[in-house]
């Protein structure tokens, strides 16, 4: 009789300590950070299949600007292979690439006056302006969710747990461009013409 209730006791003691371990919590934690993960892939595809449409408008009115059509075809599809991939980094990587060669091409219509009127390519503009919106706010979240899965991960006896199952740290979504972080320089002096 006695062991029994010994046994008893070492269950409760078992459960009790399992339950303050935190592993519910880090299971939680961790699929949050991975339905933020799964929202800047949603977005960043959804940026990525508005990019044909936009390209296709532009092509009917600048049909000598092919090296940019080009371009641009190719940064969307590293960014769809590196949505499949669900690497973070390559990810942050192809954005970064898509979004200068569409910088380029939005250049193009100010070239062209009739296509910035065309309300097509306004409408296109407008769901690409949305989707970079979603794309940041959709980073933001998955960061934020990161940023208290890694922590509650490091706190005791939470680490221990962690470690036992196989949960590490998590990688955040960051920009690759080396020059985001620095402020842009605008200069408004032209050089003198010759003869002046």
């Amino acid at each position: 009789m006695k062991r029994r209730a010994t046994s008893s006791i070492a269950v409760v003691a078992l459960l009790t300590t399992l339950s303050g371990c935190g592993y519910n919590r880090i299971q939680t934690l961790d699929e949050q950070a991975n339905a933020f993960k799964s929202q800047i892939e949603v977005q960043l595809q959804r940026r990525a299949d508005l990019v044909p449409n936009l390209v296709e408008t532009v092509k009917g009115y600048a049909q000598q600007e092919q090296t940019i059509f080009i371009a641009v075809a190719d940064a969307r599809a590293r960014l769809g292979g590196a949505v499949q991939s669900g690497n973070l980094g390559q990810m942050a990587e192809a954005n970064q690439g898509l979004t200068g060669a569409l910088s380029r091409l939005l250049a193009i219509s100010e070239n062209y006056p009739q296509l910035k009127s065309n309300e097509n390519f306004r409408a296109l503009q407008d769901q690409l302006e949305g989707t970079e919106n979603r794309i940041a706010t959709a980073r933001q979240d998955y960061n934020a969710a990161v940023q208290a899965y890694n922590n509650y991960i490091r706190l005791f006896p939470q680490v221990l747990t962690a470690k036992l199952i196989g949960k590490g740290a998590r990688e955040y979504f960051e920009l690759t461009n080396p020059n985001a972080a620095e402020v842009p320089k605008v200069d408004f002096t032209q050089p003198a013409k010759k003869g002046q």
